[in-house]
């Protein structure tokens, strides 16, 4: 079963390239570019970018929907969880002496057509997130960044669930 929603997993992210050619021009950032890399040369610097970026793209797509938009849930609950899950992230790069990442999350946005076509891109999103960082949790880490990226995990679960149940109303 797990095969199969990986398969289907990728098959979504992978329409959501060819759909939205944009997201192709972030393949080095965030999670994608995470996934680019192999897993013995994953640092902590690494993955501590990787996850910041990724929740700057989340934050930067989320912003360029409500501004395309306008302020819809659930965007508008989202995009605060977003600005959050930085404040998370922010602290560990302090405390390990790791320079801050660039945001570049809206000049990476993704901006469908439509508002209905969003949900497919947060789903999207949302699943390489998650699949992010299920695999930095298979790394040898300092617990205070282990703790960060379950809360991260976890909180994109939630984050994908919304998405599903908005993207069904549509």
């Amino acid at each position: 079963m797990k095969s199969v929603k990986l398969w289907l997993s990728g098959v979504l992210v992978s329409w959501v390239i060819v759909c939205f050619p944009s997201i192709a021009a972030a393949e080095g950032y965030g999670a994608a570019g995470a996934q680019n890399e192999v897993d013995k040369v994953l640092t902590l610097e690494s993955m501590l970018s990787y996850a910041l970026e990724d929740e700057y793209l989340a934050r930067g797509e989320y912003q360029e929907v409500i501004r395309t938009f306008g302020g819809q849930k659930p965007f508008t609950n989202i995009i605060k969880t977003e600005e959050r899950h930085i404040s998370w992230l922010e602290p560990l790069f302090e405390r390990y002496d790791f320079a801050l990442p660039v945001d570049r999350g809206v000049e990476s946005a993704v901006m469908p057509a439509s508002y209905a076509e969003t949900f497919a891109v947060g789903v999207a999103a949302e699943i390489a997130n998650i699949e992010m960082y299920e695999r930095f949790l298979k790394q040898d880490l300092p617990s205070d960044v282990r703790d960060v990226f379950i809360r991260l995990h976890d909180a994109s679960e939630n984050h994908l669930a919304a998405f599903q149940k908005w993207q069904n109303k549509f």
